[in-house]
């Protein structure tokens, strides 16, 4: 009898544990997928290193991989709500730009991309305090993905930044993040030499 109250006892912690992890899961996500409530201007404008990316579309994850290091440079006008966004990709010695106008309402964001497709977005919660996180919803003919994006003044970010990344992906269940190379070269802004003939061609990061 006393072999069967202590089995018990056990089966019945084992079942309150699996009842707290199932219960905690749902909360932690919530934290890490909340949108931030708003987005001070003068903390989005400059130069931003994109530091790791996740992406639903598969051809897209793999695009992501071939960069060697991807830019993003937001500016703000008169009108607060208004940014150019110019991101800069870089393929060896190439450098791709790619300007667009977004307008910006508290942690939402849309990309001004005519009528190609649809580009709109938010920023999330993060404890880093010198990153972004960025996640885009893309929508067009060929494509319906949910992207994941970490960016930081810095080329690399801590453990635990890091870490708190896979968290928000694993909430989306996006897969693990390609991982840009800090030693590799960022595009400066602008050169009369560089590329900008893809620019009207490109959805994705």
């Amino acid at each position: 009898m006393s072999a069967c109250r202590e089995m018990f006892a056990v089966c019945v912690t084992a079942v309150f544990c699996l009842l707290s992890v199932s219960h905690s899961t749902p909360l932690v996500c919530e934290k890490l997928v909340h949108p931030l409530d708003s987005l001070a201007p003068h903390h989005l404008n400059g130069r931003w290193a994109l530091v790791a990316g996740s992406l639903s579309d598969v051809p897209s994850m793999k695009a992501l991989g071939l960069r060697d290091s991807i830019t993003m440079y937001f500016s703000n006008s008169s009108d607060t709500s208004t940014f150019s966004y110019t991101q800069i990709n870089r393929f060896g010695e190439e450098c791709q730009h790619l300007p667009y106008n977004i307008s910006v309402e508290g942690s939402t964001f849309t990309f001004d991309v005519g009528n190609r497709f649809n580009l709109t977005g938010a920023f999330l919660q993060t404890s880093c305090t010198d990153c972004l996180v960025m996640k885009w919803i893309v929508e067009s003919k060929r494509r319906h993905s949910v992207d994941l994006y970490l960016l930081s003044r810095r080329r690399e970010v801590e453990p635990r930044e890091m870490e708190e990344f896979r968290a928000q992906l694993r909430c989306y269940q996006l897969p693990e993040p390609v991982a840009m190379d800090p030693t590799k070269e960022l595009c400066p802004e602008r050169t009369g030499t560089q590329s900008t003939a893809a620019s009207a061609q490109t959805e994705e990061a």
